[in-house]
């Protein structure tokens, strides 16, 4: 009984953080939403965190360790359709940009560590955080999150793009070069 209260307690805190209650959210600041796309532009945009995670494979991830690259954070489960659509195109959009000093990193959340991995298998070459209760998506000021939601980070670390819902390689890999050719300010 005192297990299940206090796993219901957490998730009441994640969901009124993940809506954006009780602080002003950065996405509010951002001038372009169209399409659940939100884009910030180079004024607006807030530092991301000094994100961390366990890795599904092993190992943790730090996004500091990416700074001064474009950093692509995808948000996706194993029990989620659109992320299965998605996954070719995100690989696609990963293959065409990595040479333009671009990383993917995906974060699993509220799903079991095995399915995501049996999900991941095959699918992306890029790794993935293992995020069970939605932390990473906190540290990262994160609201509104529909899985999937892709962020797309620029060279200093902060967030510019904002994808709330699935995507595809023709939306995401020119959203991606874009803020990958913008001049480091």
């Amino acid at each position: 009984m005192r297990r299940l209260a206090a796993v219901l307690t957490a998730a009441a805190v994640t969901a009124g953080a993940l809506a954006g209650c009780g602080s002003e959210n950065w996405a509010k600041k951002c001038t372009t939403n169209v399409d659940d796309v939100l884009e910030c532009t180079p004024d607006q945009r807030p530092a991301a965190r000094n994100v961390t995670g366990e890795l599904l494979a092993g190992g943790t991830y730090n996004v500091a360790q990416d700074r001064g690259k474009v950093v692509v954070v995808n948000f996706w489960g194993s029990w989620c359709s659109p992320c299965r659509a998605e996954a070719d195109d995100l690989q696609q959009t990963y293959d065409a940009t990595k040479a333009r000093n671009v990383a993917f990193v995906g974060v699993n959340w509220r799903d079991d560590r095995d399915a995501a991995r049996a999900f991941e298998r095959g699918r992306v070459t890029y790794p993935s955080i293992y995020d069970p209760d939605g932390r990473v998506a906190l540290a990262f000021d994160v609201t509104q999150v529909n899985t999937p939601s892709t962020l797309i980070l620029d060279r200093q670390g902060r967030v510019a793009v904002m994808l709330r819902r699935a995507t595809v390689v023709t939306q995401l890999q020119p959203l991606v070069e874009r803020v990958a050719g913008e001049e480091p300010g």
